[in-house]
């Protein structure tokens, strides 16, 4: 595997917790991210993950280049569907929604990717990426046409991101979605946790840093703050 995983999963073995600010394209003009990019370098972020449920990959290109001369920390794409994809950023997170139905989006814009992905030298990531019951209709959820796993029944949402790792996911992602009422429930990510050896990625509702610390307690090795980042920009003081 590439650089950055070989970081993300050895920071798992030595018991390392990571942090990504996830940044919506859609939300970023590129004459404002020197003010991002300051905010950033004050926080414990680890890595920047940039993309979103609807983005139309308008002007992606700009804002990456912008970050990379500006921040060091590696850049991965966090993309809806093949149009967010940018050869400027570092990896992909490449994501086959294990929670879904919908084959669009177990196979269909993973294949539509590959001329795409081919003419770049990303790190690809594959991704088991699981939706999560929060408490309203989220971005993901709309777009996707699926419906989340329920919160309450996390000995199915760990079989499922078991099976994940045994296709062949390098990470789980639980998604309680973006901008989402409830964060992904403690014992989901407990359970999820240990069932996989795979890295576990947790975002979606977190809006405070005890919420951070507890999902890291349960078993996160990575946590995404996006919504309340961006409604904060000092939330990490």
């Amino acid at each position: 595997m590439g650089k950055i995983y070989n970081y993300i999963f050895e920071a798992k073995l030595k018991n390392q917790k990571l942090l990504a600010i996830l940044i919506d394209p859609d939300k970023v003009a590129v004459e404002s991210i020197s003010v991002l990019t300051e905010k950033i370098k004050q926080s414990p972020a680890t890595h920047i993950f940039v993309g979103g449920s609807s983005f139309d990959g308008h002007h992606l290109d700009e804002i990456i280049i912008e970050l990379k001369s500006e921040i060091k920390l590696p850049i991965l794409l966090f993309p809806g569907n093949p149009s967010q994809i940018s050869a400027e950023a570092d990896g992909i997170l490449f994501l086959m929604l294990l929670s879904g139905r919908n084959p669009d989006y177990l196979v269909e814009h993973q294949i539509n990717a590959v001329p795409i992905l081919e003419k770049t030298k990303l790190e690809i990531i594959s991704t088991g990426y699981i939706l999560i019951e929060s408490g309203s209709e989220t971005a993901v959820e709309r777009v996707s046409k699926t419906k989340p796993l329920s919160k309450t029944n996390a000995e199915y949402v760990a079989q499922t991101a078991k099976a994940g790792e045994l296709i062949g996911n390098k990470v789980i992602y639980l998604e309680a979605g973006s901008g989402a009422q409830n964060a992904v429930p403690i014992e989901i990510i407990k359970e999820v946790s240990n069932r996989i050896s795979a890295p576990l990625i947790v975002g979606g509702g977190i809006r405070s840093k005890k919420q951070i610390d507890e999902a890291y307690a349960a078993g996160a090795d990575l946590v995404v703050i996006g919504t309340a980042f961006e409604n904060d920009l000092n939330f990490f003081g």
